[in-house]
């Protein structure tokens, strides 16, 4: 498959359009044919990495209105990035040449909000719950809803995460063109809030 990489600014583009179809309930569902699924088989060359969480509610390929092999998909609980994540985000940047990792976050997520409860929790979970806590604390100093306002927090606690990651990402980031955007899933609408616009991006 001949790769066709697109910059961070025309993949953060093509996300947020698709957004809008979603949104406006017009989704064309590219690139799901039979045609597609042969080219595919000559490689991949997703235009975007999207870290979500695991969620049922949020599909990020259909939350944005991409095809087979368009998006570079990872999802876990909360969204965060450990070590087996941030080894996932790398290969799709170094072998892929994907220029844009999308973090997304979204409305009442309930890895953040058992982050927010007393619980000691069992098992891994409670691994999941210790990387969330810095959002909850900083969310109770901040005016707003304290859920909504860890969840945005905990999405851009993991984009400068996966910025300072070493050596891979960060040197990636600033030699090689890669951006790192964050962003909220609002659940009854399916629109995606763009958190922190990186300069020359316009959604």
């Amino acid at each position: 498959m001949e790769k066709n990489i697109i910059s961070a600014k025309e993949a953060l583009k093509a996300l947020m359009d698709g957004n809008k179809r979603f949104i406006s309930d017009e989704l064309t569902h590219p690139r799901h044919g039979g045609a597609r699924k042969q080219e595919l088989t000559g490689g991949q060359a997703p235009f975007a990495i999207v870290l979500s969480c695991s969620d049922s509610r949020v599909d990020p390929n259909i939350a944005f209105d991409q095809g087979l092999g368009d998006l570079f998909v990872i999802r876990v609980a909360g969204n965060v990035a450990k070590d087996k994540v941030l080894g996932s985000i790398e290969y799709a940047v170094e072998h892929l040449g994907t220029k844009l990792i999308f973090v997304l976050g979204h409305e009442k997520c309930g890895a953040v909000t058992a982050s927010m409860e007393p619980a000691v929790f069992e098992g891994h979970v409670g691994a999941i719950v210790e990387v969330i806590k810095p959002a909850v604390y900083l969310a109770r100093h901040q005016d707003g809803d304290d859920l909504e306002n860890a969840i945005k927090n905990n999405a851009l606690m993991v984009k400068e995460h996966i910025t300072d990651s070493l050596p891979v990402l960060n040197r990636a980031i600033k030699e090689k063109g890669v951006e790192v955007v964050s962003g909220y899933y609002k659940l009854e609408t399916g629109e995606v809030e763009i958190l922190d616009k990186a300069p020359g991006f316009v959604a």
